[in-house]
């Protein structure tokens, strides 16, 4: 109660019994008897949520300004048509078409089964374009709501219904990825009054978990003293009679009574509840849980039904969707945190299998978690595999990439220089120990080196990949998904022939080929395409004229242009050579082939090379497997077998996923054949790592590019190869660019170069190796500074690792170092990581690092529309450091039939030994002025390149006298030992 004398003193002005505050809500005076008024304000929600809306819309415009791709979104689920709920829909949809947010509506049929529906929550719940999911209540009678509710991920459920945002909202100190929206309403009314909570005696009428529950806890949390009763509460008046905030949300029409409130209190009306009005239309009224006629006279601010609490629900819903969409933004932008796993390092250093076997590694889930990536975009192969979705490239469309880093290295010794194993230590320093989110690229290994002479390619000592047993034997089986496919092509190829050898009528024939199927017949989609090659643009197979008939099902392979050869993945020598269609039931259609080893198949190369699966398609069907009799090329689209080889490695075009010793992420994909391909990892793993390691694209001013991650990845052999064949032919087709090359030498191989003895696998080392010889390593130098020139010329900046093993002297290192600073390298550095894992690696990747932030300027060595003759003598006299080719005859032919074939506009890759310069593996060191011989040119169509031979290349290799299979055994726990 206010005396009029108040008003008299002028601290309130009015007229016609109403007073307008600065905020446009109403205060209302009702005058009684002696000069005695009572003044209330009416707490309007529409004003209030009109003003939030406002706010959203604003705030998201604001942020459109630097992240113009910013949307936040949605997605309303209502189940069957009730008037009422569609009622309620449509003013979420006005409010959020007001607020800026975008709202997507889909209705569904009231007797969808909880399965389907689950399902769909499940998919909306990993769909990152929507920011909130609202599921419209009640529900059907057979679906659970509790279950449906908590099926909305804590994430997304701007209703704040989820067990995880109750259960946080409740706990002293609990952080709710949202709050409810009619209870957060309800405060910022409150709010708006100018309510001090602190120490106030707060009522809460109802305790149902969407209002009274929920509101009681944001009350305490304010610390108001809280009093939750509900419609049973038998001293409920007494109760009343002291709150100074009530808040009414038991459902009940008109329950609270005036009589009951003391003078002054603030009255919040949450109910909605519908009575009988013969004036009104409908025959009904809106009325809320408070009697409002008698409860005015008491209140100081109380709040009108309708158009009180039920406006600021949905405002409070776009807020929180906008909340939403500002958390995943923010989100998307926050570094990726990598926890590294602790090493315990022992001297001297144990073989890598005891390595392998003493860490515990993270289970593969919580790798991806780290990284990024969604659940349903990693598909587990047991703890510590899993294969990785493409659809995380179309999730992280926007994202810049991250830094892409080469490791390549010298003209090595048999003995290897340590690629593999620089590559973990690097990733191991930049994750575990300089906390840049890092992840390492690098091949799957080939099952007959390591069960040959070279072993394993997990890295080696405290850098590598684990558990190495399941990395270098089957890993997910994508090398057996490359045989089935090559195998099934090459047995198709040798049908294709026989049939058309057996069955000499076309029309038979054809009949067979493009049977009839319940009396219909229908071309392929393989079929459809050889139509348009061969110009027959017809769609019913009865159509075709005799001659049109020939010309589609006729290919007349020419065995002897056959080019594709089954494959093991088994260094079996004997399957070099052999002889097929022996058997009486092939009809004396003999002829000899061989067996390569799987990972020298094109399908590999094409595996690392596709973008995606169409990618992959269209490349499978351009494979040349040989040409007719009229030397017109042959495809494997011409056999009809594309579509069946592209279903085979569905699931191997997917990268997998694992880990370092140190718990860092390494992805595993692909392995060409070095020998005769590009020797490195996938161009689709490439993407998806830089992408997962990179950062949301904006416009924001002053960027740091620092924010990024980086992808490191391998070579195979020296850089005159594996680098040479990573920049223009890797490269090429993925359109990536490299920030920096990691230059891999050796103390040992330097010597090599200087003068040393040759040394080989299994054998002692000349004492040359392991005494100080600085006379050795000056001389053998050149080959590093050659490769280092060799990997400038790409316009890259260059690292040196000097990889370093126990013999090595600081004389001899420093060699090294002035030779490299010399030759134009950025820096040259020392690292440890075999014997140290990261901690031993830590100064070569702050030196990555600072390569990275350095201008270049890439480009390639050769332009593909040059002539295949200058792209050989580009490659031989800028790389290899000789002074002309010399094409052999039956090599100059096939360059011709190329080019008329038009293929002569493809890359480059020459087959030739890793352990020189040049074609000799005697010529050690730099040797120059050479004549490289091109004995012969074979056409690998499907992958994109055409490769030179410099010498015969053993496309399966022989299995030494004592080879790695003679140390493996299995323990009676399953255990797996002897791999190296």
């Amino acid at each position: 109660m206010l005396n009029a004398r108040y008003v008299k003193r002028g601290l309130f002005t009015f007229k016609n019994s109403l007073v307008r505050s600065k905020k446009s809500s109403i205060f209302r005076i009702i005058f009684r008897p002696n000069n005695v008024f009572n003044l209330y304000h009416t707490l309007s929600g529409k004003d209030l949520a009109k003003d939030i809306r406002k706010e959203a819309f604003q705030e998201i415009l604001n942020i459109k300004k630097s992240h113009p791709n910013f949307s936040p979104t949605l997605k309303i689920i209502q189940v069957g048509s009730r008037p009422d709920s569609s009622t309620y829909v449509r003013a979420k949809l006005k409010a959020s078409e007001d607020s800026g947010v975008n709202c997507i509506v889909e209705k569904l049929s009231e007797d969808i089964s909880e399965f389907e529906l689950l399902n769909k929550i499940d998919k909306i719940n990993n769909d990152d374009s929507i920011h909130g999911l609202l599921i419209q209540l009640p529900l059907p009678k057979h679906l659970d709501e509790t279950k449906v509710t908590n099926a909305v991920s804590y994430t997304k459920d701007v209703d704040g219904f989820h067990r995880y945002n109750v259960g946080e909202l409740s706990k002293r100190g609990g952080k709710p990825f949202f709050i409810p929206c009619t209870p957060n309403g309800c405060m910022k009314l409150i709010e708006k009054a100018g309510i001090e909570l602190c120490g106030k005696n707060a009522v809460v009428l109802g305790r149902s978990d969407i209002v009274g529950t929920p509101v009681a806890a944001l009350l305490k949390d304010r610390n108001a003293t809280v009093t939750v009763c509900h419609s049973r509460t038998t001293n409920l008046p007494e109760i009343l009679a002291k709150a100074d905030i009530v808040v009414a949300a038991c459902g009940k029409a008109n329950f609270v009574k005036g009589e009951w409130l003391k003078d002054g209190v603030v009255v919040i009306d949450v109910g909605i509840n519908y009575i009988p009005d013969v004036t009104k239309k409908s025959g009904r009224k809106l009325v809320g849980d408070v009697d409002y006629n008698t409860c005015k006279e008491k209140a100081s601010f109380i709040t009108p039904v309708p158009g009180g609490v039920g406006p600021m629900t949905v405002a409070m819903l776009v807020t929180n969707v906008v909340l939403a969409a500002k958390k995943q933004l923010l989100k998307n932008e926050t570094p990726l945190n990598i926890t590294p796993l602790p090493l315990k390092i022992e001297t001297p250093v144990p073989s890598d299998i005891e390595i392998s076997r003493k860490q515990t590694p993270k289970h593969i889930s919580t790798v991806a978690e780290e990284l990024g990536i969604h659940k349903q975009e990693l598909e587990l192969f047991g703890h510590y595999k899993a294969k990785l979705s493409l659809d995380i490239l179309d999730r992280l469309k926007d994202r810049e990439n991250g830094k892409y880093i080469l490791v390549a290295g010298i003209t090595p010794t048999p003995l290897g220089e340590g690629k593999s194993t620089t590559t973990m230590g690097l990733v191991q320093a930049l994750s575990a120990h300089l906390h840049k989110p890092a992840i390492a690229n690098v091949r799957q290994p080939s099952m007959g080196p390591t069960f040959g002479v070279k072993g394993g390619a997990a890295g080696g000592g405290y850098s590598q990949v684990i558990p190495m047993d399941e990395f270098n034997m089957h890993l997910t089986g994508d090398i057996h998904a490359i045989s089935a496919a090559n195998n099934l092509l090459a047995a198709a190829i040798d049908t294709r022939i026989f049939h058309e050898a057996t069955q000499k009528n076309d029309a038979t024939f054809y009949k067979r080929l493009v049977p009839a199927k319940k009396g219909i017949r229908r071309f392929t989609k393989s079929m459809l395409r050889r139509l348009e090659k061969i110009g027959v643009n017809k769609t019913n197979p009865d159509d075709l004229t005799p001659e049109e008939i020939n010309k589609f099902a006729r290919l007349n392979i020419n065995p002897d242009t056959i080019t594709i050869k089954r494959v093991v993945d088994v260094n079996d020598r004997m399957l070099r050579q052999i002889t097929i269609g022996e058997a009486p039931t092939e009809k004396g259609l003999i002829r000899k082939t061989g067996f390569d080893i799987s990972v020298a198949s094109e399908l590999m190369a094409i595996l690392a090379l596709s973008k995606n699966l169409k990618d992959l398609r269209e490349r499978v069907g351009r494979i040349v497997i040989g040409a007719n009799y009229n030397n017109e090329p042959v495809t494997c689209e011409d056999i009809c077998c594309a579509g069946a080889i592209t279903a085979l490695l569905k699931d191997a075009i997917k990268p997998n996923l694992m880990q370092s010793l140190e718990g860092t992420p390494v992805m595993v994909h692909a392995g060409p054949f070095a020998n005769i391909s590009i020797g490195a990892s996938s161009v689709i793993a490439d993407r998806i790592a830089l992408k997962l390691v990179g950062k949301q694209a904006s416009d924001s001013v002053a960027e740091d590019r620092d924010e990024t991650g980086f992808v490191v990845t391998e070579a195979g052999f020296d850089f005159t190869m594996g680098g040479e064949r990573f920049f223009n032919i890797k490269c090429r087709s993925s359109g990536l660019q490299p920030n920096a090359v990691v230059l891999v030498s050796t103390v040992r191989a330097l010597k090599l170069h200087g003068g040393a003895p040759d040394v080989k696998p299994g054998q002692s080392l000349p004492y040359e190796y392991t005494q100080e010889n600085v006379e050795l390593v000056r001389k053998g130098v050149a080959n590093l500074v050659k490769q280092i020139s060799n990997a400038r010329q790409f316009g890259v900046p260059v690292v040196v690792a000097i990889n370093k093993f126990e013999t090595d002297t600081e004389e001899e290192i420093e060699v090294i170092k002035k030779a490299a600073i010399r030759a134009g390298a950025f820096d040259a550095v020392t690292s440890n990581h075999w014997a140290e894992g990261g901690k031993g690696a830590v100064k070569l990747a702050e030196a990555v690092v600072k390569a990275t932030k350095q201008e270049s300027d890439f480009k390639l060595l050769y332009n593909v529309d040059s002539s295949v003759e200058d792209k050989l003598r580009a490659i031989v006299t800028k790389m290899y450091g000789g002074a002309k080719i010399e094409i052999s005859p039956q090599a100059q032919q096939k360059i011709d039939m190329y080019k008329s074939q038009g293929f002569g506009n493809l890359p480059i890759c020459i087959a030739k030994t890793q352990y020189s310069l040049s074609h000799d593996p005697k010529l050690k060191n730099v040797p120059t002025g050479f004549t490289f011989p091109i004995r012969d040119i074979r056409a690998s169509i499907g992958a994109g390149y055409l490769y030179a031979l410099a010498a015969e290349i053993q496309t399966i290799p022989g299995l030494s006298t004592y080879a790695g299979y003679m140390n493996v055994e299995v323990g009676e726990d399953g255990e797996i030992e002897g791999l190296f």
